[in-house]
C-alpha cells in the first residue's frame, strides 16, 4: 500500500499541464502513487499527459468520457487511491522538488487527522505567501477550535484545498467526499466539513506548493452564474451547523461567512453577464430570509457598516446605496 496518494484533476490546462506534471517527476517517491484525472479535455492536455505519465512512476491516468466538474473528478481520484494519505494538486499549479516528502513526514511525526500547508501564489512573476490562519505552527489542535469566533479569521476562512494533506481514515466508507451538484464554492463547504468530522489537525510552515492565480480557464474567473454555486454550497452547511450538537457555537461563524459571500459578489455585480447579475440579488436576497433571524440580525449589527447596509436594503428589498 503506498503511503501517499496524489490526486491531479485535469481539464483543458493545456498550457499549464506540462509544468503541473514536471513538478510531479521532482516529487517521486516509491511509496508514492499519483492519480491524474482527465476530465474530459478537448484541448492538448491528454497528450501531454500520456507524455509526462510515462516518466512518472506509480502514476495511473483515469479519464472520463464526459465533462464533469472538479468535485467528481477529485472523487474518482479519491475512490481510486490506495495511499495512507491523500493529498490535492490542481492541474495548473506545481510544487517545488522534494516538497510531497517533507509534508508526509511532517503529518507523520504531528499524528495528526490532517495537516494544512502555507502557499505561494503565483501572480506572473511576483510571489506572495498565503499562510493558514492557526493559533501555532506545527501544534495539534482540536478541529472544532479552528472554527470559531466568527468575528476573525480562522481555519474555515482558508478554503484551499490543496494545501493540505489528509488521512486516508476519512475517506473510508465514501467520507469526506466532495458536493458533485457545485460548479464552484465546492472546496469552502468541503473545509468546513473536515473540520466538523475529522478530531485534529496542524498548520506546518512548508512553502512547496505554488498556485497559479489570474488563469483565464480558472473557475475563479469565470463571469456567469456558475459563480453563484457558492449560494447552494452555503445552504447546505447551514444544513450541517444547524443538525450539529454545537449548533449555537458555530452557526454565528457560518452565517456571518455566507454574509460576507453575498456582500463580496454583490460588489462585482456588474462584472457578471446581465442574467447572472440579475439571479445574484434575486438568490441573495432569498438566502438571507433562509438565515436563523437572530443570528443574522447580530450579524448584521457586528460587521462593518456598509456591509451592514447593503445586506439589510437587499434584505428588505430596498435599492441599494
Amino acid at each position: 500500500m503506498p503511503i501517499l496518494s496524489v490526486i491531479v484533476p485535469m481539464h483543458n490546462v493545456g498550457a499549464f499541464a506540462e509544468s503541473t506534471l514536471r513538478s510531479l517527476v521532482g516529487n517521486v517517491h516509491p511509496d508514492f502513487e499519483f492519480l491524474i484525472v482527465d476530465d474530459c479535455s478537448t484541448d492538448a492536455t491528454p497528450e501531454i499527459i500520456d507524455r509526462w505519465t510515462r516518466k512518472l512512476p506509480n502514476a495511473r491516468v483515469l479519464r472520463h468520457e464526459e465533462n464533469r466538474g472538479i468535485a467528481q473528478a477529485r472523487n474518482t481520484g479519491i475512490d481510486a487511491a490506495h495511499g495512507d494519505y491523500l493529498t490535492f494538486l490542481d492541474g495548473d499549479d506545481w510544487y517545488a522538488p522534494g516538497y510531497l516528502p517533507e509534508l508526509v513526514d511532517r503529518i507523520q511525526g504531528l499524528g495528526c487527522d490532517f495537516a494544512r500547508t502555507d502557499h505561494v501564489q503565483a501572480t506572473g512573476r511576483d510571489r506572495v505567501v498565503r499562510r493558514p490562519p492557526a493559533g501555532a505552527r506545527d501544534t495539534v489542535f482540536d478541529t472544532r477550535d479552528g472554527i470559531a469566533p466568527a468575528h476573525r479569521e480562522t481555519m474555515v476562512d482558508y478554503p484551499f484545498v490543496w494545501a493540505g494533506i489528509y488521512s486516508g481514515h476519512l475517506f473510508a466508507d465514501g467520507g469526506m467526499r466532495f458536493a458533485t451538484q457545485l460548479r464552484t464554492a465546492e472546496d469552502r463547504l468541503w473545509i468546513w466539513r473536515l473540520h466538523l468530522k475529522a478530531r485534529t489537525y496542524a498548520a506546518v510552515g512548508l512553502h512547496g506548493i505554488f498556485y497559479r492565480r489570474g488563469v483565464a480557464t480558472s473557475l475563479t474567473q469565470i463571469k456567469d452564474d456558475r459563480q453563484l454555486d457558492f449560494i447552494p454550497a452555503y445552504d447546505l452547511l447551514l444544513e450541517d451547523v444547524k443538525n450539529d450538537p454545537e449548533a449555537d457555537r458555530f452557526l454565528p461563524k457560518a452565517v456571518r461567512t455566507y454574509c460576507a459571500m453575498i456582500a463580496f459578489h454583490l460588489a462585482k455585480a456588474d462584472e457578471y453577464d446581465t442574467t447572472a447579475a440579475r439571479r445574484l440579488r434575486r438568490e441573495a436576497r432569498a438566502a438571507l430570509h433562509r438565515m436563523p433571524e437572530e443570528v443574522l440580525e447580530e450579524t448584521l449589527r457586528s460587521i462593518d457598516s456598509k456591509r451592514s447596509r447593503i445586506l439589510s436594503r437587499l434584505r428588505d428589498g430596498r435599492k441599494a446605496a
